[in-house]
């Protein structure tokens, strides 16, 4: 059974990787699982462009990821927007996935959710707060943001 896999498999491969198993293992473990599809000609090609836009976010080498530093610290003004009280508290909290949206949408380049670091107290209210980005080859960058009502 020939299947396009969609997430990391232990001892099988990575995301968008096209593998051969057998018939089992992939109607019965893999498929109902969500951790790959079935490879058709239209899935191969979006598996083509996922790849593509992994490879675009992927930070290169050390120089890349020094460059990409000085980006993410020098934007100014960078907002997450959020529902609010009348007192200013979130219904909710800030989650990564928010902070990499409201950094790219303020120019800066694009951000895996997973390579953002959130406080372990959880940001459940308005004003000034900062993130760690971990951008690979043992470079991390400081965010700062504004939660601001929505």
């Amino acid at each position: 059974m020939k299947l396009i896999l969609t997430a990391d498999v232990d001892k099988l491969g990575a995301p968008g990787d096209i593998v051969e198993v057998k018939g089992g293992y992939g109607r019965n473990f893999l498929l109902p699982r969500g951790l790959a599809i079935v490879a058709t000609p239209g899935a191969e090609r979006q598996i083509e462009s996922i790849k593509r836009v992994q490879e675009a976010r992927e930070v290169r080498d050390s120089d890349h990821a020094n460059e990409l530093k000085q980006k993410l610290e020098s934007l100014a003004d960078v907002k997450v927007a959020v529902k609010t009280s009348g007192t200013g508290k979130l219904f909710g909290s800030v989650t990564a996935g928010d902070v990499a949206s409201a950094i790219k949408s303020a120019g800066g380049p694009a951000v895996d959710k997973r390579a953002v670091h959130m406080p372990k107290e959880h940001i459940k209210s308005t004003g000034a707060q900062s993130v760690v980005v971990e951008l690979g080859h043992d470079t991390t960058a400081k965010v700062a943001f504004e939660v601001v009502p929505a």
